[in-house]
């Protein structure tokens, strides 16, 4: 019998939490990504008032206190190595108009989920799309994945748009995957790996 050999993981741990997270430029739109700070609780505490988001993305936070908790988390996910969470801002600590991030990153496995949404005075000018594949080029060249995958509705036809111009390829549907207010719905499935082409057409 051949003895098994453990499987290495694809990202050794410390990655992440031995580093600081770092601010990502997005040259197009003139904007960054950097770490989420207490300061930008009003800009989660709009978010969970947005109707868009609050449909597509189960965002609830109604005050400020609720919000500098969530930033707190995002911090102590990065720490875990658990997450990775950006807000999207103008350069030198400006304003957060939106978020886009990493869940359930697991370094072992080489993988996590692709998640964003923009406040309304951000969006239409493709900064959603220079984020999303922003955040896919640090995750498998700096960080080390393997896989990324993107998740909305099939209702979210926006998102969709957002993630086939970002380069995650439509691997299919995925029934009744999540619960909405609404009730359950079928979600697409897109994802990122290694060797892929980004395209930079937006």
């Amino acid at each position: 019998m051949i003895p098994s050999t453990p499987v290495p993981a694809v990202v050794p741990s410390g990655r992440m939490a031995d580093n600081a997270q770092p601010v990502l430029p997005l040259p197009d739109s003139g904007l960054e990504l950097r770490p989420w700070e207490a300061a930008d609780a009003g800009a989660l505490v709009a978010a969970g008032l947005d109707p868009g988001i609050r449909q597509w993305n189960l965002l609830s936070v109604g005050t400020a206190e609720e919000a500098r908790l969530r930033i707190a988390r995002m911090h102590e996910r990065w720490r875990a190595e658990t997450g990775a969470v950006w807000a999207v801002a103008r350069p030198g600590r400006g304003e957060a108009m939106g978020l886009v991030g990493l869940n359930d990153v697991d370094l072992a496995g080489g993988s996590a989920e692709v998640v964003y949404w923009l406040l309304p005075p951000a969006r239409g000018n493709g900064v959603v799309v220079e984020a999303a594949r922003r955040v896919g080029r640090w995750a498998l060249d700096d960080l080390g994945l393997h896989r990324l995958r993107l998740c909305h509705a099939v209702a979210n036809e926006a998102s969709c748009r957002v993630a086939a111009k970002a380069g995650y390829a439509f691997e299919g549907t995925m029934r009744g995957a999540l619960l909405h207010a609404d009730g359950w719905h079928d979600q697409h499935l897109h994802a990122l790996v290694q060797g892929d082409v980004v395209h930079r057409d937006v």
